[in-house]
């Protein structure tokens, strides 16, 4: 009995050092900054000899503050939103949808299904519902169907909903995404149900929330010696690391991208199993910050 005792005091000793480690490594990584308009900031550090949780990792954070005010938040499909158009089903990688709806910075949204094309969730777009969209069979929602985005202009926010199928039918906005789990809700970890997805590394994409009124975008790559990806628990230590309050996984694996104007896909995506930025994945959907301009104020 004092063996197993000792051993557990080992190992709550371990998790704490190891909570120390990764908190130390992300606060004094030589994070590459630069400011690419007011008030919206794009960092970027690469974590080697397994730095952050015993792995390597590739992480890129933008940073969207109250003060880029001459920026809009926008949810972008791939399907035309005009009902007479047949064009259903589409998937085009997150750099042209960025550049078809003139953005300034795009990051891949939520799940969609890879062989027929279309969103697997509730997205509203200008009020508008794509046809694409699937409700699944029963009454219980997928797990990541049970939160998302709300977006309205200057106006972003995340949402906690049900874990029943039609509880977006009802809330008062007019553009919507569906995704999760999510992971931070009101400055508390969301429990996660031990699984697969939740538990094995992949790339991963997330949105979050800060007190200080800050939208972040983070992209983690992954399958790669060179970043090895992280499963949500790690994601949700980072985003509470980052300060955020309320965060929000999306569609990750070969979907993660990050596009930026005039510099391109920053992330390194993985379809095409290499390190490079030339690995995206054709998506469904999009999130978007684009400038503001007469026509969209």
């Amino acid at each position: 009995m004092k063996r197993l005792t000792f051993l557990l005091c080992l190992n709550v000793l371990f998790a704490s050092a190891q909570t120390t480690k990764d908190s130390l490594a992300l606060a004094n990584a030589p994070w590459k900054t630069e400011t690419l308009a007011k008030g919206v900031i794009w960092k970027y550090a690469h974590f080697q000899q397994k730095e952050l949780f015993e792995a390597n990792q590739s992480v890129n954070i933008v940073e969207v503050s109250r003060k880029a005010r001459k920026f809009v938040w926008e949810i972008i499909t791939a399907d035309s939103l005009n009902k007479r158009d047949k064009k259903r089903g589409q998937l085009r990688k997150t750099s042209q949808l960025a550049q078809e709806n003139d953005a300034f910075l795009a990051i891949n949204g939520g799940f969609f299904d890879v062989k027929n094309g279309g969103s697997v969730d509730f997205i509203k777009i200008n009020g508008q519902t794509p046809d694409t969209t699937r409700a699944l069979k029963g009454s219980k929602a997928a797990f990541h169907g049970q939160a998302g985005i709300a977006v309205d202009k200057k106006n972003f926010q995340i949402l906690r909903g049900e874990p029943l199928v039609g509880w977006e039918y009802l809330l008062p906005y007019n553009n919507i995404m569906l995704s999760g789990p999510l992971l931070r809700w009101e400055n508390k970890d969301e429990v996660l149900p031990k699984n697969a997805f939740n538990d094995n590394r992949h790339p991963r994409s997330c949105v979050c929330t800060t007190k200080s009124g800050k939208t972040l975008l983070i992209t983690v790559d992954g399958r790669s010696a060179e970043s090895y990806g992280m499963n949500l628990s790690e994601l949700t230590f980072l985003t509470r690391q980052l300060g955020c309050s309320s965060a929000l996984n999306l569609d990750g694996g070969g979907s993660t991208t990050l596009w930026l104007k005039e510099k391109g896909v920053v992330n390194y995506p993985s379809d095409n199993k290499k390190f490079d930025h030339e690995g995206e994945r054709s998506v469904s959907n999009a999130l978007i910050l684009k400038l503001l301009t007469r026509k969209n104020k």
